[in-house]
């Protein structure tokens, strides 16, 4: 079946403000050489979508830098392949602040598509899903909408969208509460409707009354529209703050995790390939339990730690339980543990920095300490 894609590349931004200040949410790195990007792209072309829009708001050379024309997802193509789609659309010069929102701006290029469904996704959805999957549900049951869900266990921290559901999958209630505790079904961000349905909505968006996706269509059209759950039973994680980028970061140490992820089913999660030499580890260096790019020099002692490429370590120096992006450099006898420190941060020599798991310590882009 046909199908354009639609990623949101920006919605969330604020959630991960120290990550993000310098780029888009869809362009942080993720385990060592990937971006957050990478997964979701990975899904959609790995379930047989071939047109793929990525909508941006701000920030996004890194982003454009790193998707480029699509030929690392087999996305360069003359008819569809990859579309980054600028911040402001059909005419209307405002910042777009919703999922809604977006939709709005964006709806020529929905128009001019001739797919039959639309499957959209947040940018910042870690899990390897087959979305064909997703796609035949949404056709067996001649539903109007089909979202994503997944069981996780909740504390009355965050808002989240619950989502309840009969015997059959359909949904019967959709709220949106910080107050919710123990196991729910909860929306992951990722779902699919037919494409003139999708048009219909956003045409009468003003008549209906509608500014919120989740509040307006899922909510209030439970009894209005066939809404179908598709429960996602594999690893998902859901980038929503600093510490839970470090918490999912470091699960990538669990090779269960890894694998399934990674290599789920035979779907690979694809990334732009860069030619670098390969990770250098002297024999004064001891690494253990790591996630090591390709590029790095190892002098000093590396544990419990994912260091992306071209990271040097300098003898003498100790990284644990910390997250090191490309390029930093670690002098020699400094200490890191639960740090996370952005692209090309220099550490000199004889520094103790420290944080917790529950609050790692940051180090802005290019800082030198």
């Amino acid at each position: 079946m046909k199908t354009l894609g639609i990623i949101f590349g920006n919605l969330h931004d604020k959630d991960v403000g120290e990550l993000t200040a310098v780029r888009s949410l869809a362009s942080v790195p993720f385990g060592g050489r990937f971006r957050l990007i990478d997964f979701v792209l990975s899904n959609m072309v790995n379930s047989g979508i071939t047109k793929v829009g990525i909508v941006t708001k701000t920030n996004y050379n890194s982003l454009m830098d790193h998707v480029g024309n699509g030929k690392h997802w087999d996305l360069s193509r003359k008819n569809g392949g990859l579309i980054v789609l600028p911040p402001y659309g059909d005419g209307d010069m405002s910042l777009f602040r919703s999922r809604f929102g977006t939709l709005k701006n964006i709806r020529q290029f929905i128009s001019h598509s001739d797919e039959d469904y639309v499957v959209m996704s947040d940018c910042d959805n870690v899990c390897n899903i087959n979305l064909s999957d997703v796609l035949q549900a949404h056709e067996e049951n001649h539903a109007d909408i089909t979202i994503v869900v997944r069981k996780k266990e909740l504390v009355n921290k965050k808002p989240r969208t619950i989502v309840t559901t009969d015997k059959a999958g359909r949904v019967t209630e959709v709220v949106n509460t910080d107050k919710a505790s123990g196991e729910k079904q909860v929306f992951a961000n990722i779902f699919v409707m037919n494409r003139q349905f999708l048009l219909g909505i956003i045409d009468n968006a003003d008549e209906l009354g509608y500014n919120s996706f989740t509040r307006d269509v899922l909510a209030r059209g439970v009894n209005k529209y066939r809404i179908f759950a598709f429960m996602q039973s594999g690893y998902f994680a859901n980038i929503d703050s600093l510490s839970n980028y470090y918490k999912h970061s470091l699960e990538l140490l669990d090779k269960d995790i890894r694998d399934e992820l990674f290599y789920r089913d035979g779907a690979n999660i694809y990334t732009k390939v860069r030619d670098s030499a390969p990770c250098k580890i002297a024999s004064s260096a001891k690494v253990t339990n790591s996630m090591i790019a390709d590029g790095c020099v190892i002098e000093g002692e590396v544990r419990n730690s994912i260091l992306f490429r071209g990271v040097k370590v300098a003898k003498g120096a100790k990284i644990t339980d910390s997250i090191v992006f490309q390029g930093s450099v670690i002098g020699k006898n400094s200490s890191l543990h639960c740090v996370i420190a952005d692209k090309l941060v220099t550490i000199l020599e004889d520094r103790t920095l420290s944080g917790h798991e529950t609050h790692p310590y940051f180090i802005a882009k290019s800082a030198v300490i």
